[in-house]
This record gives C-alpha cells, sequence and structure tokens, in this order.
C-alpha cells in the first residue's frame, strides 16, 4: 500500500484558514466544508467535506431577495454575513436540504458537496 496517502477518505482534511470557530462554514480556495474544531494556534483548521450540517443560510442571490428552496445551489461568499447564500459569485458549497424565506435568514441543513 502506498505510504504517501495522507487522507484517504479525504471527508476531514487540515488546511490553512483564517481565524473560524468549530461549526462555521469555511472555504479554502474552492475547497469547503465545516470546521470541526478552531483555528489552531498554527493557523490551521480541520474541515468535514462531507455529510451534511445546520448551518445559517441568507435568502438572497446575485439580484436581490430570493427564497431558499430544497435542491438549491448554496454558494460561500467570504465578504456575506451570513457566509452562504444562493449567490453564484462565491464557491458552491453545497445544497439546501431546507428552505428560507426571500430576504430571511434561517439555519437550515446543508448537504455538503
Amino acid at each position: 500500500m502506498a505510504t504517501n496517502i495522507k487522507y484517504p477518505k479525504g471527508d476531514q482534511i487540515k488546511v490553512a484558514s483564517a481565524s473560524r470557530s468549530s461549526g462555521d462554514p469555511v472555504a479554502v480556495g474552492q475547497i469547503t466544508g465545516v470546521a470541526l474544531i478552531d483555528t489552531d494556534a498554527d493557523g490551521n483548521i480541520t474541515l468535514k467535506r462531507n455529510g451534511s450540517a445546520d448551518l445559517s443560510v441568507k435568502g438572497i442571490d446575485g439580484s436581490g431577495n430570493s427564497a431558499v428552496a430544497v435542491g438549491d445551489a448554496i454558494y460561500y461568499v467570504e465578504a456575506d454575513t451570513p457566509k452562504l447564500s444562493k449567490k453564484a459569485t462565491g464557491v458552491l458549497f453545497g445544497y439546501a436540504l431546507g428552505t428560507v424565506g426571500s430576504g430571511q435568514t434561517a439555519t437550515i441543513e446543508v448537504l455538503l458537496k
């Protein structure tokens, strides 16, 4: 067996990241996931890259207010609060498994991509 394999399943990986807390959505380039731990002293974080998580999502897209429906693509936008919405200018994060009203913010289950 290859001895150079670091993450055989790839469902949890360690990456360098800006300061984040456990449970936060994170994007490092095009790599996305949910922080399993707070950013450590070396600036690293462990991301969960598959499954689903309850996350804060805003009902907006690139044109303004837009309701989120089950199955909608959810994007990560670093400059926004919350960071997840339907703004396709961000990094594809996953897919909505719940609904959010137009212009509203709610915690819904998101299927990680």
